[in-house]
């Protein structure tokens, strides 16, 4: 993302129901069941977040038979993604805050080393 289309995308309203959002799924292999969340999706607010992570439920819904875990995961991964996944937006928003202070504290510090000497007469 170049410089101008991120500050336009951090000038965004976010009251229009933009989110960021992060799926849960599980797998399970055998004996063993991973429960794990997605990369970070942004969902416009024209989108529906539940049909946005319906494939990350749909991974959910198979376990392992005689796992005891497998069907505790899968059914908090569903309650998750059904709700609309979990909402970290302002998380985000403030990982972009904190980038953009730091880009600008290192602006001033190469100008600030880029600056003459003070010479002693």
């Amino acid at each position: 993302m170049d410089e101008s289309n991120r500050v336009a995308f951090e000038s965004r309203n976010w009251h229009l129901g933009e989110k960021f959002v992060v799926y849960q799924y599980c797998i399970s292999v055998l004996i063993m069941t991973f429960n794990r969340s997605s990369n970070i999706y942004f969902v416009p607010g024209s989108e529906s977040r539940v049909l946005k992570g319906l494939g990350f439920s749909l991974l959910s819904s198979f376990w392992a038979v005689g796992n005891p875990v497998g069907p505790i995961y899968t059914i908090q991964s569903l309650w998750v993604n059904f709700n609309g996944g979990k909402d970290v937006t302002q998380e985000v928003l403030a990982s972009m805050a904190r980038r953009q202070t730091s880009m600008i504290f290192s602006k001033i510090t190469l100008y600030s080393l880029n600056m003459p000497l003070v010479s002693h007469f």
